[in-house]
Formats: C-alpha cells, sequence, structure tokens
C-alpha cells in the first residue's frame, strides 16, 4: 500500500530536520583550526592530536547518548533535557545524576569560552587583513584581543535579549553559519591544492573535495528545514556582511592610497592664519593669545568675539585693548544671537579671501577642580570644536587653563 502523498513529503521533511539537527549537535571542533596558533610546537601536529580526540570522543558520546535515548525511548521534553531524562534512567536520582547535571553544566561554561577565544583571533586576522576595523587587532593590557571580547559579549547579550534564551530559537543561527564556514574552508582547500599541486595534492583534492561536499549538502538542508526557525537570518546576513567587509576593504585601500608619498611635493611655505574666539578677558584668554603668538610664525593672529551683547562687547574691547598687547579684536554680528554661525563664516571668509593653506582656530578653555563643576558651565568650547571637527584646512587646539583653587 502506497501512504498518501503529504505523509510521505511529511516524512522526508522530518527526517530531514533530524539530519539537520543531528550534525549541528556535532559542531564544535572547528575551534581547533581556528586556534592552532595557540597549539605548543609542532603547532600543526598538535592540533591534528587533539582534533583526533576530539572527534572520537564526541562521536563516542554522541553514539552513546543516542543509543540509550533509544534503547529507554526518550523523546524530548520542553521541561527537561533528553540528557537529563537519560541520566535519571540509567542513574537514579542519586549522586550519580547530579554529578552528570554539574558534568554538562561545566561543559557547557567551557564551550561558550570557546567563541570568547576564537572570535577575538578570528577578528584579528580579518582585521589584520584590512577586511574589519584596526581596532580588532590591538591586543589589551592581558595580552588579549580585547576588543573583539567587548564586541561579542554585547552582540551575544543582544541575541539572548531578542531570542529569550532559547536556544532551540538560537541553535540554526549557529548551525547554519558553521557548516557555511565548514564549506568555504574545504573550498578554499581544493582550490589551493589545485593551485599549488603540492606533494599528494591528488588525495588532498579528493578528502577536501568530499568534506565540501558532503557540509554543503548539510548547510543546503540546515539552511531548508530551519529557514522559518531563525536559519532565515543568516541567510539575509551573510551577504551583507561580506559586502560590510569589502567596503571596509576598499576604504583602507583608498586611504594607503591616498596617504602614499610618491608624487608628494613638500610645498616650500604654508600660510596660516589664527584665530582666537574670545567672550570676555580672563587669565585663560591671555594665555591662549600667548599661545597663538607663539605657533603662528609669519601668519596672522586675531582674536573674534560674537556681538550678541552690545553693552559687554563695548566692556570687552576696553579690556582687549589694556590686556590684549597689540593682537586685533575684530567683532562679528549675530543678528539671531547665534555664537557658532558667524565665527564659521568669518574663517570660511579667511579661507577664501586671503587664501591661507590654514587656519587654526586656538579655544581658550579654562578646567574647573571638580568634575562636577562643569555642569555649573556653557559648553561653548565644545561647540565650537564640533563645529570645526571635520574641516579641511582648519585646526583646532584648546589651550586649557586649570582652576587650582
Amino acid at each position: 500500500m502506497v501512504p498518501p502523498r503529504g505523509t510521505a513529503t511529511l516524512g522526508t521533511f522530518l527526517v530531514l530536520r533530524a539530519f539537520a539537527s543531528g550534525c549541528a549537535a556535532l559542531t564544535g571542533i572547528e575551534a581547533i583550526s581556528d586556534g592552532v596558533p595557540a597549539f605548543r610546537p609542532p603547532e600543526a601536529a598538535n592540533a591534528r592530536t587533539t582534533l583526533a580526540w576530539m572527534s572520537g570522543t564526541l562521536l563516542t558520546l554522541f553514539l552513546a547518548i543516542t543509543g540509550l535515548a533509544f534503547l529507554y525511548r526518550v523523546v524530548p521534553r520542553e521541561q527537561e533535557t533528553v540528557l537529563s531524562q537519560v541520566g535519571r534512567l540509567v542513574f537514579g536520582e542519586g549522586p550519580a545524576y547530579y554529578f552528570l547535571q554539574a558534568a554538562t553544566m561545566l561543559i557547557l561554561i567551557l564551550a561558550a569560552n570557546t567563541s570568547f577565544a576564537d572570535f577575538p583571533r578570528l577578528s584579528y586576522f580579518l582585521g589584520r587583513d584590512r577586511f574589519m576595523p584596526r581596532q580588532f587587532t590591538n591586543r589589551g593590557d592581558r595580552l588579549v584581543f580585547s576588543n573583539g571580547i567587548l564586541i561579542l559579549a554585547a552582540l551575544s547579550s543582544l541575541l539572548l535579549i531578542v531570542f529569550r534564551g532559547d536556544t532551540h530559537a538560537i541553535i540554526p543561527l549557529y548551525a547554519v553559519g558553521v557548516f557555511l564556514s565548514f564549506t568555504l574552508s574545504q573550498s578554499g582547500m581544493v582550490a589551493r591544492w589545485l593551485r599549488l599541486r603540492g606533494p599528494g595534492w591528488r588525495r588532498g583534492v579528493l578528502l577536501n573535495g568530499l568534506g565540501a561536499a558532503s557540509t554543503g549538502v548539510v548547510l543546503l538542508v540546515l539552511a531548508t528545514t530551519k529557514f522559518l526557525h531563525g536559519a532565515w537570518i543568516v541567510v539575509a546576513l551573510i551577504p551583507i556582511l561580506v559586502s560590510m567587509f569589502w567596503a571596509i576593504n576598499r576604504h583602507y585601500a583608498m586611504q594607503r592610497e591616498a596617504l602614499a608619498l610618491k608624487h608628494y611635493q613638500m610645498p616650500e611655505t604654508i600660510t596660516h592664519h589664527v584665530v582666537i574666539p574670545v567672550s570676555e578677558v580672563h587669565r585663560g584668554v591671555l594665555d591662549a593669545v600667548h599661545y597663538a603668538r607663539s605657533i603662528s610664525g609669519n601668519g596672522q593672529v586675531e582674536a573674534v568675539t560674537v556681538a550678541t551683547d552690545e553693552a559687554a562687547v563695548d566692556e570687552l574691547k576696553v579690556r582687549w585693548d589694556l590686556w590684549a598687547g597689540g593682537v586685533p579684536l575684530v567683532v562679528l554680528p549675530s543678528p539671531d544671537r547665534s555664537l557658532i554661525r558667524p565665527i564659521v563664516a568669518y574663517v570660511d571668509e579667511i579661507q577664501r579671501k586671503a587664501g591661507v593653506d590654514f587656519v587654526t582656530v586656538v579655544i581658550p578653555e579654562f578646567v574647573p577642580k571638580r568634575w562636577w563643576h562643569h555642569l555649573l558651565h556653557n559648553q561653548s568650547a565644545l561647540l565650537i570644536k564640533a563645529a570645526f571637527l571635520f574641516r579641511k584646512g582648519t585646526i583646532v587646539c584648546n589651550v586649557p587653563y586649570h582652576l587650582e583653587g
């Protein structure tokens, strides 16, 4: 008797899902290949030995647990894992059962630590090859790639929040990414064997080609059967990540080309103009004036103030002529009482009419003794620095005056 068409299709789909879940359970050995440089010399031989022992242990445990689950007719339940059910049936609820649970917890903690050991190292390789930001190549005080660890911690926390800690929803994300990396790495080895054709290349092509075909089939099954269970996120995210990596690489290539010394000619002279924004006369302002004079060379030094209060401007002029030592003061009108726009417009006018190479904006800034004292003062210096931050030909520097008393 031929089963109904729908039943046959459902059975095939369930078998494919079980196959995908079983393959996901066998992952984890990729951590060895990622961490080969961390082994003692000879690194490759030690990594190969570790990989063999790990594969054998994993295969033995997987077959044993699967056999016990089949023997005791254990089925998955939401309230209790399959391993816990098998342990309860085999050992009862004595010390051996709780030892099994504790050992499982420690293994899971160690498995979680694996990603924090390998992802920063992988990020280092990508950053070294300029496919990720170069900050991932920096080592922290403890000689680890701290930036990779911090990014991974933030992303892991975000995943836990989004998926509410449901491992069944997160596993498809992991499994698809793992088997995609398996397939790409095996295919890359096939291409390498064919290109170099070193000793034993035919055997290498056969083994790596078989591995690429096997993991490729698993990848297709996982992406199909787990698509609605979260695999679609990885399928959509991977092209975005690859595009981002290429964009980062292009940025570094353009930067390297722009900073190259070929065709560079040293300028004979550099024209320089120094502008000091002021609103009153005090010790910090006078220190900034002396500093501006010291760096100006043959360039012009002048102060500018924005006229938001006529009486205050008249008083400032009197005090400026008395203390500023001949540095001219330019009063900028501001009908709308804006502070930043008149200064920016004046610097634009200098660069346009005077044709100088650089305009240096020297900002007097006093530093209070206590951090909370900053809350009692306006932050006009920060606003001016922000306005000129990304402008070509404009240099911004602040001259701090520390209030000790």
